[in-house]
């Protein structure tokens, strides 16, 4: 690890004030910032401590939605009782990720902001384009059997971590933040990036943004929510694919869909073609076929991890059966 400054912010502004640079990183739970650090991946020469920051608290709109300040722990979050009762999608994703112990330092918006376990990102003597721009990716043609297999691209195949963020992808979050362009309200759908020819750009945030809270909206009265996540072991284990799902069923019928998939995608990754193949139709096999069908049409597998494809159909089909049966 290098030498660095630490900066303990006493409000917002002088947080983003500090780093307003490149140099420099947040920290709050810290469980992924110090991992990175200890392994030279991350080499700020400014740490801004953001802890006293007034952003820990979850708050009901008055709307009917729900504020979640970046610095709620996951643990306080999965067990909220208007979190578990109203959006038990997100809960279920929470408890679903990490460790007992890791959940009590992890923050929402350190959660957000997750970098990929891709080996090859977290190992400086490999080539990799996320974290050394121009000098390959590793992981095509290289050990690649937990990574992508949607939103690919010649300079990247990392798979997104996150659980949380996928349930937040299917819930429509929307992430709150202030910068140098002032306080901004981003929907989660437009938070992230493909990689692209520049993977070492993951978030539309600016140095020196600083994620305050996440908003989520009011649900429907009569939909139902699911996380289902399949992994090698039964804990502390990242998915090899996993799907949120938001539904409601009238007379048979499925409506107000929302799907996001995990562990498959370059990031969270919503998928509109399914949610289109299922909205009005009739709950059943047929249709969760061919939601599966329509979510992985565009799936470009490597050469250890074309078995995600059929994993993550079924699991999505699992996850529809599991929100439409009463």
């Amino acid at each position: 690890m290098h030498t660095f400054e630490l900066i303990r912010a006493a409000d917002g502004r002088q947080a983003m004030a500090a780093a307003d640079t490149g140099a420099s990183r947040f920290l709050a739970g810290g469980t992924n910032l110090l991992d990175l650090m200890k392994l030279d991946v991350e080499q700020p020469r400014q740490v801004v401590d953001i802890n006293r920051l007034p952003y820990n608290t979850i708050e009901a709109l008055a709307d009917g939605g729900l504020r979640i300040g970046a610095l709620v722990r996951n643990s306080d979050l999965a067990h909220d009782p208007q979190v578990q009762q109203r959006y038990p999608v997100l809960s279920q994703a929470l408890l679903a990720g990490a460790s007992v112990q890791l959940r009590n330092m992890a923050t929402t918006g350190g959660n957000l902001l997750q970098r990929t376990r891709c080996v090859y990102f977290r190992d400086t003597a490999m080539a990799c384009n996320k974290r050394q721009p121009g000098s390959g990716c590793a992981a095509i043609g290289g050990f690649n059997r937990t990574m992508a297999v949607l939103g690919t691209s010649d300079a990247c195949i990392a798979t997104n971590p996150s659980d949380m963020n996928v349930a937040l992808m299917a819930l429509e979050a929307t992430i709150r933040v202030e910068g140098r362009a002032g306080t901004r309200a981003i929907p989660i759908g437009q938070f992230y990036l493909l990689p692209g020819d520049t993977p070492q750009r993951e978030t539309v945030l600016e140095p020196g943004d600083l994620i305050t809270h996440v908003d989520l909206a009011a649900p429907a009265p009569a939909a139902r929510s699911v996380y289902l996540k399949l992994r090698d072991r039964a804990s502390y284990e990242f998915a090899l694919a996993s799907a949120a799902v938001i539904a409601s069923v009238a007379d048979g019928r499925i409506s107000g869909v929302r799907v996001a998939l995990g562990g498959v995608g370059t990031r969270p990754w919503r998928a509109l073609e399914a949610e289109q193949a299922l909205e009005g139709a009739a709950v059943g096999a047929p249709a969760f076929a061919q939601a599966a069908q329509a979510a992985l049409r565009g799936a470009r597998p490597q050469s250890e991890n074309g078995f995600k494809i059929e994993l993550a159909k079924r699991c999505l089909m699992q996850a529809l059966r599991t929100v439409t049966t009463s």
